[in-house]
């Protein structure tokens, strides 16, 4: 017998137009398909990118209006349909990016299932976690330890695994310097603890707030160096004399919202290095000057949030006490803030936003 009591309604923060008015209002509480399971989102991250489907900014029509937003849900399986047979009613669940997807095409098959062209995504093509209930593909949830931290692992399932993820494919071995752009936000704090976790040497690159903010803030988290972008005469030589005599660092992993952070970033590497982007400007073009990327064999790629076993391994890492996600819990009902001072640019670490609220 289920111990939980299902209502038929539940409240949620929706958007019927692009760029629209924010509401929070009353709307039905799914029913889960034969392989989805019902999820009582507690917590839900608010990742940048919920801003940008919001805005407009992936594309100028999206599916599915009106749409509930937001992917990085955390909370407890309350239902399932029939075909369900690894799941409980009780287990703890989190609620990604990636909502469902194919399982046939050449990279499900090879369990790089991010690249399935028949992906469904939490928040853009299916209401997603900014709400109290929601469904989710059984094959996609991700199980969570009886004693995470509900609130804080929110994040971990999208800005973690993602920036996890970008490390991962940067190839930097223990010991080798790793510059981190857009540092002291919700994505590179996370990429600095896990560039620390995996032995990395960390170069923090943020400007703006409070004098010695961002400094203190990421250093406390594992940097060994901290580059204001906005008082810095030169942050590319900056780069170079930080990260030893190989003329630049190992790696670069972009996850601010700067074309021009993201341009700049390709000289921050030495030869043989490797760029990253993560970070998703909205129409942003990166030119690459052929010479000398392919003289200094300099590797530029884009990193897409984590397989489920990036997903795995980055909430293991959380799990351990490796991670620590700095949070501000707020209600659900004060998104239409947080999205504000996102655009602002005033937001140090994550906001999570608590459904019951």
């Amino acid at each position: 017998m289920n111990r939980f009591k299902i209502p038929t309604t539940q409240k949620a923060v929706i958007f019927s137009t692009l760029n629209g008015p924010l509401e929070y209002k009353s709307i039905p509480v799914p029913k889960p398909a034969p392989n989805q399971l019902l999820v009582n989102i507690h917590y839900s991250g608010v990742c940048h990118s919920d801003l940008h489907v919001y805005k407009g900014e992936f594309g100028k029509t999206l599916p599915n209006l009106p749409l509930v937003g937001g992917h990085e849900g955390s909370g407890v399986v309350v239902g399932f349909g029939s075909n369900v047979t690894n799941w409980q009613i009780g287990d703890l669940v989190g609620v990604k990016l990636i909502n469902h997807t194919c399982g046939t095409c050449e990279h499900c098959q090879q369990s790089q299932e991010t690249a399935c062209a028949d992906s469904r995504l939490s928040g853009v093509h299916i209401n997603g976690t900014f709400q109290q209930y929601c469904i989710v593909d059984a094959l996609q949830a991700t199980k969570l330890p009886r004693d995470i931290n509900l609130p804080a692992v929110g994040p971990i399932l999208c800005a973690g695994i993602t920036v996890y993820k970008g490390l991962k494919a940067s190839l930097a071995k223990p010991g080798q310097w790793v510059v981190i752009s857009g540092a002291a936000g919700g994505l590179g704090s996370l990429a600095v603890q896990y560039a620390k976790a995996l032995g990395l040497r960390v170069i923090a690159i943020d400007g703006g707030g409070e004098p010695n903010e961002k400094e203190k803030f990421v250093k406390d988290l594992g940097a060994e160096v901290y580059i204001d972008f906005t008082k810095s005469a030169d942050v590319v030589k900056e780069v170079h004399q930080h990260s030893g005599s190989g003329g630049g660092a190992h790696a670069a992993l972009n996850v601010s919202t700067s074309e021009a952070a993201i341009q700049q970033s390709i000289n921050f590497v030495r030869s043989r290095g490797t760029v990253v982007l993560i970070g998703l400007p909205a129409e942003a073009k990166i030119k690459i000057p052929i010479l000398p990327t392919v003289l200094r064999q300099i590797t530029v790629k884009g990193s897409y949030v984590g397989t489920n076993w990036d997903t795995h391994e980055a909430v293991d890492f959380f799990a351990r006490g490796l991670i620590r996600c700095p949070i501000q819990i707020v209600g659900l009902s004060e998104l239409e803030r947080v999205f504000k001072l996102m655009e602002q640019g005033k937001i140090i670490g994550r906001y999570v936003v608590d459904t019951s609220k």
